[in-house]
């Protein structure tokens, strides 16, 4: 058997029949497979046939007496690799949010050092809860990775987002971890935040980017085994660690940096929002108020999505569109003029996706692809699924 070992961890939902398959498709790949089940998950499938399928017995009880000689769910979260919760309802997430250990299953996840990989199944309603939203967001701040539920009729009869992803999705996942992350070996540049264009030694113009966004895809690609260089204008905040941070403030100066970096990169996404137009010539002295109006006249910045997309051979282009009307024609137009692969659409006119804030509405649209909307969504979730679209069209591009 490989010493590699996944703890698989089932809770009490209809989607715990999926479980199954996951040991199942583990086993073939000869993974170690320890489960721990809920005692509400043996109400929808029996230990027997997990016992059967790992070849190993379930645990099921903290207080368990059958190996009296070491605590078990310290024994098991040293063992795993990969620790997987699949399904994982509203309740044990919550648990897990608030660092409760009330049985074998939440008291393993708080013990355990392994990558933490989370399958949400529950009811749309609750999925979309503002409590569950904060919960999973605490939860991947602290480094918890998720698989996105698919969106269908759940097993309530409602339809919505809430419905487990399928198994192997959750299988590729859990090897991806256990090789290092599903993007590693790969270079992902990301530009964030506004540049400033200087008038005077006093005065710029800029915009109302603060940079959240670009710098949670980073964080999220390096923790997903990236490489990751980001080019990020001027913004009050913390560079990832693990990241290559090139700082600018200029859109000039963000041209140069991501042009000279492009050709060595896989993945280029542009999530800055550097400025169109720079003052056509800049005042060495600051300009004094006369009492009168004045006329500042403006020179177009260069366009570095536009020359991304010339350059590009095997790179994957992601660019967004940020609009306030027609957004989906604007966004369509944008991917064909830039030649990008991708276009995260959104209208910062609406609550939530607009500047400054920790959550987002996107839709994403490909080239051969229908749109792809997107619910609100933290920036870190936004994030991910940027990425996980992106790496399907590099594996397409470059398979």
């Amino acid at each position: 058997m490989s010493s590699q070992c996944v703890v698989l961890g089932i809770t009490g939902g209809i989607a715990a029949y999926k479980s199954a398959e996951i040991v199942s498709r583990l086993r073939k790949q000869d993974i170690e497979v320890r489960v721990i089940m809920t005692s509400n998950a043996t109400r929808f499938i029996t230990p027997l046939t997990l016992e059967t399928l790992s070849a190993n017995p379930v645990v099921d009880d903290l207080f368990n007496r059958e190996t009296p000689w070491e605590v078990e769910h310290i024994s098991l979260a040293k063992r795993a690799d990969v620790f997987v919760i699949a399904p994982a309802t509203a309740n044990v997430i919550a648990k897990m949010a608030s660092g409760i250990a009330d049985d074998m299953l939440t008291a393993t996840a708080l013990a355990t050092r392994a990558p933490i990989l989370v399958a949400p199944a529950m009811n749309a309603n609750m999925y979309l809860h503002p409590a569950t939203r904060e919960n999973i967001a605490a939860l991947r701040g602290r480094g918890v990775l998720f698989v996105e539920p698919g969106e269908g009729r759940l097993a309530c009869g409602d339809t919505g987002p809430g419905r487990m992803a399928e198994p192997e999705e959750i299988v590729s996942r859990i090897l991806a971890l256990l090789d290092g992350g599903d993007m590693k070996g790969l270079r992902v540049l990301v530009t964030a935040g506004p540049t400033r264009e200087p008038m005077d030694p006093v005065r710029f113009l800029t915009n109302r980017s603060t940079g959240k966004m670009g710098y949670a895809l980073a964080e999220r690609a390096r923790r997903r085994g990236a490489s990751v260089t980001l080019v990020s204008g001027p913004v009050a905040l913390t560079p990832p660690q693990g990241v290559e941070t090139v700082p600018v403030e200029t859109a000039q100066e963000m041209f140069d940096s991501v042009v000279e970096r492009f050709p060595e990169c896989d993945i280029a996404i542009k999530a800055a929002a550097p400025a169109d137009f720079r003052p056509r010539e800049y005042a060495a002295a600051k300009i004094k108020k006369d009492g009168g109006n004045r006329t500042l006249e403006l020179a177009a910045n260069p366009d570095i999505a536009a020359e991304l997309g010339r350059r590009k051979d095997k790179q994957i282009l992601v660019i967004f569109a940020a609009e306030t009307g027609e957004l989906l024609d604007s966004a369509r137009g944008k991917l064909t003029r830039k030649n990008a692969d991708m276009v995260v659409a959104n209208d910062v006119t609406e609550p939530g996706a607009g500047f400054g804030v920790d959550t987002n509405i996107v839709t994403l649209l490909t080239r051969d692809g229908q749109p792809e909307p997107l619910p609100l969504l933290t920036k870190d979730e936004v994030a991910d699924r940027i990425l996980s679209a992106a790496l399907t069209l590099y594996r397409k591009r470059n398979p």
